[in-house]
């Protein structure tokens, strides 16, 4: 029976879809801005944020995991080194999904994906 397992399979296999998902999260994580589907933005979001929540406690184990889910050292590095001490006083929520508008070519949604405290036109300024 199918009860209770309904997600997005974005029209790919399952072994297609984890390897997009993952690059998704490492192009998130390292450039803190994509552009792509809404379908798509809406399932790496959950993952984004596990990952990030993660991060914000800095020990080898968690660095180990982050590490055999991502399988990149550079990503791991930024995240650890540049992203966790910025989201480190964020309770969640640390993206942000930004509708754009249709695609001209397939008129699918397109929307900007981002970290949510890296933006600096959203920044509140103290003072």
């Amino acid at each position: 029976m199918k009860h209770g397992k309904s997600f997005n399979h974005l029209g790919r296999d399952r072994g297609h879809r984890g390897a997009l998902l993952k690059n998704l999260v490492k192009s998130i994580i390292l450039k803190k801005r994509v552009f792509t589907t809404l379908a798509k933005a809406k399932a790496v979001r959950g993952k984004v944020e596990r990952i990030v929540n993660m991060s914000k406690s800095d020990s080898t184990h968690i660095r180990r995991v982050v590490f055999s889910k991502l399988q990149d050292k550079e990503v791991v590095k930024e995240l650890f080194n540049e992203v966790s001490g910025v989201v480190a006083g964020r309770n969640g929520g640390y993206t942000r999904i930004v509708k754009l508008g249709n695609r001209f070519g397939d008129n699918a949604q397109m929307c900007m994906i981002e970290l949510v405290d890296f933006n600096d036109i959203y920044k509140r300024k103290s003072g």
